[in-house]
């Protein structure tokens, strides 16, 4: 038995009925009843009611601490009346009849309440975030994040899994984003960086004989800050495997999520198969290649219903000549809704920086028609079409947009969430994940205008590799993936090239040298030229994967000790200036900008 405590605080039933008990724990909330002092004693596994007479010598002692105050408890387990049981607590039915206490650890005045999830300041959150760390929905998160983690070990290792730990000291990256660099004091005037992903290591481990790959994987990337990204680093479930084709991956990764899934969320998983989208598909379809699959709406791409004569409306004409598109979003059975729906959701769009989404309705009184702003511009014989095309039928509302592609897929994304969300069509208690695949290997950089990798330049490329039009890189597929729930991209993944004059190639055409990727990437292509074997994986992100089960929207609540937008640590007032004799030490001198 600890000195501390006979049992937690989540611990005591009704059949602890006059048992002596002592507790330790942090006084979660007081109620003074003038001849009664109620405290709620807390710990990590929940909480115990206690009590203690205006008799006792000790009453007026606990009455003047502080919450959270940790202090140790000594008394006599009751059973409550009927009328005073809170079933909102596991220990609901008994309380503690307190007889003695110690004072274990004494608290100043708090900078934020603990006992309540209010939102609170974030700045003053994550300076305290030991306090914060203790309020019950936070501490509930963390607590399932270490679960979900040792579950997902658990399933890896039943599925063949070896767990293997990566360097954190290594060479910079010439590809993703900024690299956190590491001074090297015995080799003076070079850095080691921080890995980004364990990518390459991981393809070493594949060609080094071994078979299936993981670790929970820390990264580290000198990014902004985003809801769904920590700056700094974060956690993902990294894996790889050897001998595989996409299929093999996908396999792994389905049974992996949706046992995970199914055992620490009640809401539903709308596909245990998970749906296979090309790249192409998606960007037409969704606008995007993260979509939302809890959401019903569908995109329909009516470019060549403006070619027609009968149709009159002149402003996307022009549009579609100097290189813009139409794409348009069918809402079912909404001919009913009032006016203020349809230019809400237009006002909206200008909102967003868009020139707006025309509208109309589909009618038939004695033939097709349609009602609304736009709907004059529009035959009998063209309404036709556009239902052909789209599905659409009478009593459905149609949103049009028009733009160049780009700008296009940006603003028919986010309409078809609004639209969703002001319909409530979504889904919110159901996982939808889906697999996006077919990305191009290569693109047109918007501002170079040159060819660069869309994805990841270690990917291997689809078809017949003796057959690859090198002339045509813009058409080149790639065996790359990514996997989506709800809307949010969990990971990217790929089939490695593993052949090491297709890299050439392929790196050629992205304007790399052969001494150039013999430069940067020198130990992965000394490796593959020892017989590497066919091999692929992904990461998903973990933090990402906690934020849907929490049903959490920002990362910041499933991470222990997150930073702030800027990048700073405000409870360990990081980063921080170093000494001289600490640049001394590593041969360096600052030069900062103004």
């Amino acid at each position: 038995m600890s000195k501390y405590r006979t049992h937690n605080c989540n611990e005591l039933r009704k059949e602890h009925d006059g048992q002596k008990i002592i507790l330790s724990g942090w006084i979660n909330k007081k109620r003074d009843h003038g001849n009664l002092l109620f405290i709620d004693l807390r710990d990590n596994y929940g909480i115990t009611q206690c009590v203690i007479d205006k008799e006792n010598s000790n009453f007026e002692k606990l009455e003047k601490l502080q919450l959270e105050t940790v202090i140790k408890v000594e008394g006599k387990v009751i059973k409550r009346a009927n009328d005073s049981i809170n079933s909102e607590i596991n220990t609901g039915e008994i309380e503690l009849i307190i007889k003695n206490f110690q004072i274990l650890g004494k608290c100043k005045e708090l900078p934020l309440p603990v006992f309540s999830d209010q939102e609170y300041a974030e700045e003053i959150r994550l300076k305290y975030r030991f306090l914060d760390l203790r309020r019950k929905k936070i501490h509930e998160n963390i607590i399932l994040r270490s679960k979900v983690i040792s579950f997902m070990r658990s399933e890896m290792n039943k599925l063949g899994f070896l767990e293997f730990q990566t360097p954190i000291l290594t060479s910079s990256s010439p590809e993703g984003a900024r690299d956190f660099l590491v001074p090297s004091r015995l080799n003076p005037g070079k850095f080691y960086a921080l890995p980004q992903a364990p990518q390459q290591f991981k393809q070493l481990v594949m060609v080094s004989g071994f078979d299936k790959y993981f670790q929970i994987a820390p990264c580290f990337r000198d990014e902004d800050a985003r809801a769904d990204r920590s700056p700094g680093e974060f956690y993902q479930l990294d894996l790889e495997m050897s001998f595989v084709d996409q299929e093999d991956v996908f396999n792994v990764v389905e049974k992996l999520f949706v046992n995970t899934f199914e055992k620490f969320s009640k809401k539903k998983l709308l596909f245990n198969k998970f749906p296979r989208i090309s790249y192409k598909e998606s960007m037409l379809k969704y606008g995007t290649d993260k979509p939302d699959l809890r959401n019903p709406l569908i995109v329909n791409d009516i470019t060549e219903v403006f070619s027609r004569e009968d149709v009159s409306f002149e402003i996307f004409k022009r549009l579609i000549k100097s290189g813009s598109e139409v794409r348009c979003i069918v809402t079912k059975k909404t001919k009913d809704k009032p006016r203020s729906f349809f230019d809400n959701i237009d006002r909206w769009a200008k909102d967003q920086g868009a020139s707006g989404l025309a509208y109309f309705t589909i009618e038939k009184n004695i033939e097709i028609s349609a009602k609304g702003p736009v709907g004059k511009f529009f035959s009998k014989e063209a309404l036709y079409e556009i239902m052909k095309k789209t599905g659409a039928e009478v009593g459905d509302s149609i949103f049009l947009a028009c733009a160049k592609r780009k700008d296009l897929e940006k603003i028919i994304s986010s309409a078809r969430d609004k639209i969703a969300n002001d319909l409530n069509i979504v889904d919110v208690n159901s996982f939808a994940f889906c697999w996006i695949v077919d990305y191009p290997m290569f693109e047109n950089d918007e501002q170079t205008n040159k060819i660069k990798f869309s994805h990841n330049p270690f990917s291997m490329p689809q078809g017949d590799i003796d057959k690859i039009n090198f002339e045509k890189p813009l058409e080149i597929l790639a065996y790359q993936y990514d996997i989506v729930c709800n809307g949010i991209e969990l990971s990217s993944g790929a089939i490695r090239n593993h052949i090491p004059e297709l890299m050439y190639k392929l790196f050629n055409v992205a304007g790399y040298s052969k001494t150039d990727v013999e430069q940067k990437f020198s130990g992965m292509i000394n490796a593959l030229s020892y017989g590497a074997p066919p091999h692929g994986g992904i990461a998903p992100g973990i933090d990402r994967i906690i934020m849907l089960l929490a049903n959490e929207k920002n990362i910041r609540e499933v991470t222990m000790f997150p930073m702030n937008q800027n990048a700073q640590d405000l409870m360990m007032n990081a980063p921080s200036s170093v000494s001289e004799n600490q640049l001394k030490e590593l041969n360096l001198s600052l030069k900062i900008k103004k």
